[in-house]
């Protein structure tokens, strides 16, 4: 069963835009629209193309990543073994030597999956020129066919016509409680 969120999400602003549109000096209807994104996504064989690739590569850093944690179990285990017949210096040895592959392990997976790291990247340079078309075309669609708002059920793409923004008028009210 899908999410009520984007449903209720898509409701409020409804609800919003048509106390907007009802408290306007102009009595216009706003015609308003909306995109399913999974449609999209799923129609779109840039956005596929590009979700393959990306699979691709998350793949390559989850086995490396599986690679590095089983050397890391592999030590420990050997250690383990090993532990009651090594001398106190080798035993500091191969603790340190656990320790090192251990951060190693942690820093790797930060470089690729902590904010700002590979993957994120990788994603954001995969994704974005697609995303940029799609709000390219959903804003073509929106003048072609004469919408003031087009919604989108999960993603902040969209449109709304640029005269229904408030942004300004809110300011100059602001100014005026300031005074």
């Amino acid at each position: 069963m899908r999410s009520l969120k984007p449903l209720i999400t898509v409701l409020l602003t409804l609800v919003a835009a048509s106390l907007v549109s009802t408290a306007s000096v102009s009595a216009q209807s706003l015609k308003i629209g909306y995109v399913l994104d999974t449609a999209i996504q799923s129609s779109y064989k840039a956005w596929q193309r590009a979700n393959d690739l990306w699979e691709t590569e998350r793949k390559a850093w989850d086995t490396e990543g599986q690679n590095k944690q089983q050397e890391l179990q592999d030590m420990v285990a050997e250690y383990e073994k090993q532990r009651l017949i090594l001398s106190d210096e080798k035993k500091k040895e191969r603790e340190a030597a656990i320790r090192a592959k251990q951060e190693a392990l942690d820093a790797y997976t930060r470089q690729v999956y902590g904010p700002g790291g590979t993957a994120e990247r990788k994603q954001e340079e995969l994704l974005a020129p697609l995303t940029e078309n799609i709000r390219k075309a959903i804003e073509a669609v929106a003048n072609d066919g004469g919408y003031d708002i087009i919604f989108t059920m999960q993603s902040n793409l969209g449109y709304i016509r640029p005269s229904l923004d408030l942004t300004q008028k809110v300011l100059e009210n602001l100014e005026k409680l300031d005074k």
